[in-house]
This record gives structure tokens, C-alpha cells and sequence, in this order.
């Protein structure tokens, strides 16, 4: 029956596809897309707030204080389990694996991740597991716009500006903040975008929003509804939140792949290391409940008016109404944060680093501002600089100053403390910037010459292949033959330079003709001249694994038209920069979303 629907859909669309232009359709596409991502949240959001709220509910009644270090053991094998049985035996994580489609595989995300990180990150953040919902979100609305863009057979352009809407919708309908979900797809991901292109990502942006809005409890979304003005006195303590929010975010950074690293190389069985990884998980959560899920729950409570709430049903729960051990707390979950998120994600649970940079911030935010209250040095709104502080760590970390102000412009619900967003995520992202390259979702994949950065030029040419513009069909000479031979393959082809090689395709040199032009009109020196003689020794060498920003910068750095390409150690043939160039050029006009 579902597949009957799914199957008069398809026809409706693909019969609008005939009767509207190519413009139009991609607008009612943008709507597609975005309800498509909405729902995604929708269901995801749902269900984690439940099993929150279950959890909740059970430790309060029966008084089993163990059971959310319970939950994330079960939600991480569970996902362990799927992945293998349901799923192939392997899922990507984190927002990279958009940036490295749309690179590297022409804009096209495998239909399985329409509902994989739905399943799985449902499991590991619903059950407790420490990270959050949005990265699996991101990816879901990637994919529904990359499928659906094959599915009416649009081209690459599309494809790609359909993964922006689904990326765009998905953190509109999440935060009920669709300004911050266009600058998030264009700012992280869609980094070379027209004007004209911001429409379809506006249209499905604000469809998200509004279907998230109208399906799910408000309460379910994170949102502020009480604020402190913003004194502009304070603007000194608010560039030194920046500062600190910066260094907080390339430790987390660090701390994060460390972790990440460490599970990698364990040599154990998916389920042991899970069963492990979850384990340390259980005690963190057990002497640090706030790390349990999302945490939003506790973010909202840190900008209430009664933050020692947090202490409650905690270890510390006597200390509820002592400012100093509220203060001890916060900033020791904010210090093993990054750990309890690289647990979750490295023992096998699927989730993002999005719900915990704001988790974090919203944490240094509260203990910066709760510190220099306490020592008297100053009497700073509290509330304001735990919201503020989110912004900080999110522009941190992933390099996004743009979706980190206008994120928390939106969920408070207000422009109010716009100045201070400014300034904090500003000062956050200079100094994350200074330490990290790149954020954490590309600093992996930009090694490797694989994703999109924040420079157009490297963006344009990781996407082209070095093996695609090498050269094979290069005569060759021997360095034993006089420059008779040499100036007849000149005569009769359009070659101008020339790989001198023994029997063994070993290069010993090369010949140009521009090198050797006043030599071959004297008949005597070239009947008498070895090509030994005048052959040079490359300045660079290609290798067909080299990335195309290498080839460039060993064009760049020898200054030649045509450099020679070994394989394996042989002689395999050459690049032309003017072919490098064209090809550039060709891959820069299809790449342009308009």
C-alpha cells in the first residue's frame, strides 16, 4: 500500500517536471526536499525526547539512579548490530562524507543513507548515547536531495543545490531557525553559491521550519524565551569569553580525534568495542548525568533562573543550593565532554559534534560568567553568557561564524544579543582558525585532497582526477641518437618535447624544442650530436596519486608548460598546464550554482 502512494507521488512530480521550466521545478523540488527533511527531525526529535523522558520518569519513580547509564550500553550495540546486519557492516558518520559527494562522487549519496542515520543515530542519541541528532539530520536531508535529484535525472548543478536544500531544511526544522539553516548549507558546505541560488535553499529552508514547527512540542526544540538585556559595559568580559570559547573549541577539537583515533586502532570486534567504549561511557554518565543524549535539557536549565537544578538526582545533589560545587560540576562535564562524545561516536554509536558544541558552550558560557560572578570581581547576566557561549564553540569548531550568530539570534528569539553573538563568534573563530586549518568535519578529508574549503580554487580542483589529464601517447628518444632521429618526430607531429628513456622506460632527462631550436637548423651538429648531450634534467616530477592543487604548485614552482609523469618509477608521460588550465576552467563553469 505504501509503495502504491510512494508510486502515484512519483508520477505527479515527474508530470509537473514536464509542464514546468527547469526554474520552477526546482522550487517545488526545494518544497519537496524540505518537508521530506522535516519529517526526518520530526521522527528523530521524537523519539529521543521520549526515551528522555522515559528515563526520566523511571529514575524519579522507582529510584534507580543507573538506569541512564543503562540505556546508551543498549543504544550503542543495538547500533552496532544494525549496522552490521541491516546496514553492510559499515555507515559513514558526520557531515564529511556530504562534502566528499559532492567532491568527489558528482553530487551522489547512496539511497541507504535516507533512513540509515535515521535507525541508527535513533538508537545511540535516543538511548543516552553522548552526541547529537542534527549531523545525522544534515546527512538524511542530503540524501533525500541527492536521490531525488537522480530520480528526475537533474544534473549535476541540481544535484548539488538539492543537497543544499535538504541540508538547509534539516537544521530550519531542528532549531525552528531557518536563516541559520541557509547559512549553515551555504557557509559549511555549498561554499561557491550564486545569489540566485539562495532561493530554492531559502524556500526549503523556511518548509522545514514550518513543518517542524507545526508537528512537534515546543518543548522538543531547543528555544529561550527569557534574556537579560545586553549592557555594553560588559563588552570587555564578552571578548574574553571569545578567546576562551576559541581555545575551548581546538581542545575539544583535538581531544575529539584523539579519541576517535585511539578506538580506531583498538584490535577488537565491533560488539567488544562498543560493549567497551559504552561501558566508560556508563560512568561518565553516571557520575556526569547531563552528558546523557543531546543534553538540551540541562542547557535550558543552565539559562534558567535555578541552575542548581542540574545538581538534582546527581551524586551531588547535596550541594544543590552551594554555588562553588555547581560551578566544580559544570565545568568538569564541560572538560569530559569531548570524551563522552568521542566514546559514543568511536565505540560505534552514530550521532554529530553539533548538539555538543553547543552543549559545551552553553557549559563554558555559564562557568566563565558564573566564575567572575562568584570572585566578585564583576556582576555579568549569566543567562546571557551561557547563551552567548554557544555560539562561540560552534563557530569554533566548525568554522561557521555566520551559522553560530544567527543559530542563537533565532532559538532566544530575539536580535538582542546580536553585538555579543558578533564578537564572540568572531574572536572564537580567529582563534580557531589560527590552530585548526580546518574544522573538524574537513580537516580529515582536506589531508586527504578530498572535500570542499573555504579556498574556490582548492575547492574546484579537488574534484578533478590527475590520471584524467595525463598525457600517454608522448613520443620518446634514446640518449644515444644523434638529433637526426629527434628532428624528424619533430617534423612530422606537434609534439614539443620529448622524454629521453632507456630500454627500461627509465626517464634520464627531457628535450624541449625551444631548448634546442638554434641547433637544429645547423645540419652538422645535428648529425653529430647525441641527445644525451642536450637533454636536461626535470625540474618536478608528477606522480598519477598526486592531487591536482600539487600538480599546480609544481607548475607554479618550475615555471614549465609540461612537466613528465612516472608511475611506479617509470616513464608513463606528461602534463600539459594548458590542458591542466582548460580542464580547470571546464570543471569551474559546470561547478557554478546559479
Amino acid at each position: 500500500m505504501f509503495k502504491k502512494y510512494i508510486s502515484k507521488l512519483e508520477t505527479i512530480i515527474a508530470f509537473a517536471q514536464s509542464m514546468l521550466t527547469p526554474k520552477q521545478f526546482i522550487f517545488l523540488s526545494a518544497v519537496l526536499v524540505g518537508i521530506s527533511s522535516a519529517f526526518a527531525v520530526i521522527v528523530l526529535k521524537s523519539f529521543a525526547h521520549w526515551v528522555f523522558t522515559f528515563a526520566t520518569y523511571v529514575s524519579g519513580i522507582l529510584k534507580l539512579g543507573f538506569i541512564n547509564s543503562i540505556l546508551p550500553i543498549i543504544g550503542i550495540l543495538l547500533t552496532v548490530f544494525v549496522v552490521k546486519r541491516v546496514l553492510g557492516g559499515t555507515i559513514q558518520k558526520g557531515t564529511s562524507q556530504i562534502l566528499y559527494a559532492v567532491a568527489k562522487k558528482a553530487s551522489i549519496i547512496p539511497k541507504k543513507q535516507m533512513y540509515a542515520q535515521i535507525v541508527t543515530s535513533s538508537l545511540t542519541v535516543g538511548l543516552g548515547g553522548s552526541a547529537g541528532l542534527e549531523s545525522p539530520i544534515v546527512i538524511t536531508g542530503a540524501a533525500f536531495g541527492s536521490n531525488y535529484a537522480q530520480k528526475y535525472k537533474l544534473s549535476y548543478k541540481d544535484r548539488t543545490l538539492l543537497i543544499g536544500c535538504g541540508v538547509a531544511a534539516g537544521i530550519a526544522a531542528a532549531f525552528n531557525a531557518p536563516i541559520a539553516g541557509v547559512l549553515f548549507a551555504v557557509e559549511v558546505l555549498l561554499v561557491d553559491v550564486s545569489i540566485a541560488a539562495f532561493t530554492p535553499i531559502m524556500i526549503a529552508a523556511a518548509t522545514g521550519a514550518l513543518v517542524s514547527v507545526i508537528a512537534l512540542d515546543e518543548e522538543i526544540l531547543l528555544s529561550f524565551k527569557q534574556q537579560q538585556s545586553f549592557d555594553y559595559h560588559n563588552i570587555a568580559f564578552y571578548i574574553l569569553l571569545g578567546m576562551f570559547t576559541g581555545f575551548i573549541s581546538v581542545y575539544y577539537s583535538r581531544n575529539f580525534q584523539r579519541v576517535e583515533h585511539f578506538f580506531a586502532r583498538l584490535k577488537l570486534s565491533p560488539y567488544k568495542k562498543a560493549l567497551f567504549g559504552s561501558s566508560i561511557l556508563a560512568i561518565l554518565i553516571f557520575i556526569f548525568p547531563t552528558l546523557f543524549g543531546e543534553g538540551y535539557e540541562s542547557i535550558k536549565t543552565l539559562s534558567d533562573n535555578d541552575p542548581g537544578k542540574l545538581l538534582e538526582n546527581t551524586l551531588f545533589r547535596g550541594f544543590r543550593d552551594n554555588s562553588w560545587a555547581l560551578l566544580v560540576f559544570v565545568g568538569l562535564t564541560m572538560m569530559v565532554k569531548v570524551f563522552a562524545t568521542g566514546i559514543t561516536l568511536g565505540s560505534g554509536g552514530n550521532g554529530g559534534n553539533f548538539a555538543p558544541s553547543l552543549f559545551l558552550g552553553s557549559y563554558v558560557g555559564f562557568f566563565f560568567s558564573k566564575f567572575l560572578n562568584l570572585t566578585g570581581l564583576t556582576k555579568l547576566p549569566v543567562s546571557n553568557f551561557t547563551l552567548v557561549g554557544m555560539a562561540g564553540i560552534l563557530s569554533g569548531l566548525f568554522h561557521a561564524p555566520l551559522t553560530a550568530i544567527f543559530l542563537i539570534a533565532e532559538i532566544t528569539g530575539g536580535y538582542n544579543l546580536m553585538i555579543p553573538l558578533m564578537i564572540v563568534a568572531s574572536i572564537s573563530f580567529a582563534i580557531s582558525k589560527r590552530f585548526e586549518k580546518h574544522s573538524m568535519d574537513v580537516k580529515n578529508l582536506a589531508k586527504k585532497g578530498h572535500a570542499f574549503t573555504s579556498n574556490k580554487d582548492t575547492n574546484i580542483l579537488s574534484t578533478l582526477e590527475t590520471t584524467s589529464i595525463i598525457q600517454t601517447d608522448y613520443l620518446t628518444v634514446s640518449p644515444d641518437e644523434n638529433l637526426e632521429r629527434l628532428v624528424d618526430l619533430i617534423s612530422h607531429s606537434n609534439q614539443v618535447i620529448f622524454a629521453v628513456v632507456d630500454t627500461e622506460k627509465n626517464l634520464l632527462g627531457i628535450v624541449h624544442f625551444n631548448d634546442i631550436r638554434e641547433i637544429i637548423f645547423n645540419t652538422y651538429r645535428v648529425k653529430y650530436t647525441l641527445v644525451r648531450e642536450i637533454m636536461i634534467e626535470p625540474t618536478e616530477i608528477i606522480s598519477p596519486d598526486d592531487s591536482m592543487e600539487m600538480v599546480m604548485n609544481k607548475f607554479e614552482k618550475s615555471k614549465k608548460a609540461f612537466l613528465p609523469v612516472l608511475k611506479e618509477g617509470k616513464y608513463y608521460g606528461f602534463i600539459s598546464k594548458s590542458v591542466a588550465l582548460e580542464a580547470y576552467r571546464t570543471k569551474l563553469k559546470s561547478m557554478t550554482i546559479e
